[in-house]
């Protein structure tokens, strides 16, 4: 895994400098600390950083294919390389190299476009084509890796975080319409940033420039299929392929030149992935988990059961409220965006220990909820729906009981209010979002602790109606869960879990993790599957559930649902002294910045401190963190420098091609 960026002309006349290019990945040292390079020429300059862990030796980009006419900086892998590297060779390609970096360099000049379709991997690359003057940016199939781009002075500039085009471009402005966005959606949408005027690259997307202009093309949608509500095939065959599907994803996230570990939270997706390792792959395998010292959030209990079942090398970091408070602000400058919750926070600290264990790779089990079926959400709108076509039913709201009894215990909410709050409205049956409704609706409400210019700048902006033009044309033929399923990767599971919680924090600390559960058969896979066999009654995901019968322990193979979270109300406690949070909540402070009412946010921030858990709503919870991540992104990246101090980069590899001539040089 690895940091990339490049400036391209596109009306200017000036060459692009080595010092534009360094400003540019030298931010992004943590993304790749073990090589750097650039190639510079009269039109672009691309520069890379390597954590090198496939092809150790000799695979410092940027690359060329063997003519020099076409360039390569890459961050990511292809997982499948070994097997395109064989297609290629048959049809004549020559290497140089050992890495999968080469590889896609060569397909693409196979293919074009078109290579996208072949690769089984998590990437973000680009490709100079000297000869054409075409830039090709693309990005993989579900947004595992980054890329953020800008127009400037008739420039595209590019980056693998923004943090990388900040340093060549006048604008650090948050983006209003993008707040209003997470406070609704927990995410920006995408394609969106935080930062005015700096797009991201859509998962699924590719972006060519080509005589000076640009065009973003989709090359992968969520592949929503209209089923049958019951396969043809039989449950035990289809149980038997997922297995198959899921060790060979397995086998091929494996492939690395350095040891791999696997994350283990003791939930079910991550005792898969660690058991298909251990039993398939790796005896010795090393796994790394989380604890906390509030027990509401711990589940080192279910994760020493199963440390004991496989017999692997395990290590855990117990995480207190303290290193929640210390940490935000530093998690929080990785993830360039607000954020309405804590748990990024535990997770940069996980991939704190990986590192200095020594690992640079690890398998986790993301993906798993939103393919089949592990989330609330969509058990409450199966409820919800049953409710709105048999109205007078006694027994299906008590159902939610069992989907949240935290939330029906609560004293300071009564049973009837809370059947009121879930029932189904007249007309809300039609409604494509109806799985979300309940959700967003709440979320907006938090709008109101936006300062009054903000609320007017936003007057003719219309969050939903920009979500629902970036969904699939047949989204709104699919049956309620697969729409809720395709909402949650639309939304959560690109735009926060593998971006704030995934990618930005495990590569803070220079470690690349893998998703097997994403692989792109699986995925298709999970489509296909009836939405009966994910959810069998309020049996979240049963058809996996069934495929790994007998080979978990049964208390982790069926224990309920426990969603990963992470102290929120600690995180504002009022008995530390010097805290940052008072500064930066203080009602000066909150003035300078614009973005929210000091009064209402004042108000706030005294109601959570004096009241309990119990009492203390979780959407008002996630609006103050919002408030106060909004309010630390502004103080890092608009008031103040955030890249202040920033060491520049000396690469190991610099490469000019000006006019005629070309040379490279080793730089020791």
């Amino acid at each position: 895994m690895c940091g990339i960026a490049g400036i391209l002309n596109l009306d200017s006349r000036i060459p692009p400098t080595q010092e534009q290019i360094i400003a540019m990945i030298s931010p992004l040292r943590h993304r790749g600390p073990d090589e750097s390079g650039t190639y510079r020429d009269e039109r672009i300059a691309l520069g890379h950083l390597r954590l090198s862990i496939i092809g150790i030796d000799g695979g410092t980009q940027p690359i060329c294919n063997e003519d020099g006419t076409i360039w390569i900086i890459y961050n990511g892998e292809a997982f499948n390389y070994r097997e395109l590297n064989e297609e290629l060779l048959e049809k004549g390609h020559r290497f140089s190299t050992a890495t999968d970096t080469e590889v896609l360099l060569h397909l693409y000049e196979e293919y074009g476009a078109a290579c996208l379709e072949k690769i089984n991997g998590q990437f973000a690359l680009a490709i100079w084509d000297v000869v054409k003057g075409e830039l090709f940016l693309a990005r993989d199939r579900v947004g595992i890796r980054p890329l953020y781009y800008a127009y400037w002075e008739g420039r595209l500039v590019f980056a693998s975080e923004i943090k990388g085009i900040l340093p060549v471009i006048g604008t650090r402005e948050l983006d209003t319409e993008a707040l209003a966005q997470v406070f609704i959606f927990w995410s920006t949408l995408a394609g969106r940033t935080s930062f005015r005027d700096v797009h991201e690259l859509p998962p699924g997307h590719y972006l060519l420039v080509k005589s000076g202009r640009c065009f973003l093309k989709p090359y992968w949608r969520i592949p929503c299929h209209h089923l049958p509500a019951e396969k043809n095939c039989s449950l035990a065959d289809t149980c038997d392929e997922l297995r198959e599907l899921l060790t060979d994803a397995v086998r091929l996230r494996l492939r690395a030149d350095v040891p791999v570990g696997a994350y283990l939270s003791g939930g079910l997706d991550s005792s898969i992935i660690a058991m298909l390792i251990s039993k398939n792959f790796n005896t010795d395998l090393n796994s790394f988990s989380l604890g906390f010292q509030e027990c509401r959030f711990d589940e080192t209990s279910y994760q020493e059961e199963l440390i004991s079942f496989l017999g692997v090398d395990h290590r855990q970091v117990i995480i207190g409220n303290e290193q929640i408070r210390n940490f935000f602000p530093e998690t929080v400058r990785h993830s360039e965006k607000p954020l309405l919750r804590t748990s990024p926070v535990p997770m940069y600290i996980l991939a704190s220990l990986v590192r200095r264990e020594g690992f640079k790779v690890v398998l986790s089990g993301e993906g798993a909820d939103e393919l089949l079926g592990g989330y609330n959400i969509f058990k409450e709108a199966k409820v919800r729906d049953y409710w709105r076509r048999q109205p007078d039913s006694q027994r299906r709201p008590l159902l939610l009981e069992r989907l949240y009894p935290y939330i029906f215990r609560n004293p300071s909410r009564g049973r009837t209010f809370l059947q009121s709050f879930f029932s189904v409205k007249p007309g809300e049956g039609g409604d494509p979002f109806f799985s979300h409704r309940i959700r967003w609706n709440n979320s907006s409400k938090n709008l109101t602790f936006f300062s009054d210019e903000t609320i007017a700048g936003l007057a003719q902006y219309d969050p939903m109606e920009e979500m629902a033009e970036q969904l699939p044309p047949d989204f709104y033929d699919c049956d309620l869960v697969t729409r809720a399923q395709v909402l949650e990767m639309e939304l959560f599971l690109a735009n926060y879990l593998l971006s704030s919680q995934g990618d930005r924090v495990s590569m803070a600390h220079s470690v690349e993790s893998r998703h097997p559960f994403l692989d792109y058969r699986v995925m298709d896979f999970s489509f296909r599957l009836p939405s009966t066999w994910k959810i069998r009654g309020l049996n979240e995901k049963y058809l996996l559930k069934r495929a790994f019968r007998g080979l978990l322990p049964e208390r982790i193979l069926h224990r309920g649902k426990q969603p990963y979270r992470a102290p929120i109300r600690e995180l504002f406690s009022s008995e530390v002294e010097g805290n940052y949070v008072d500064e930066l909540l203080s009602e000066d402070n909150l003035k300078k910045s614009g973005y929210f009412n000091p009064a209402k946010v004042r108000h706030l921030l005294a109601k959570i401190r004096r009241s309990d858990q119990d009492s203390t709503s979780e959407f008002s919870s996630m609006a103050l963190v919002g408030v106060l991540s909004t309010q630390i992104l502004h103080r890092q990246f608009v008031e103040g420098d955030s890249l202040h101090g920033v060491e520049q980069i000396r690469p190991d590899k610099i490469i000019t091609a000006m006019g005629s001539t070309a040379t490279a040089r080793e730089v020791k």
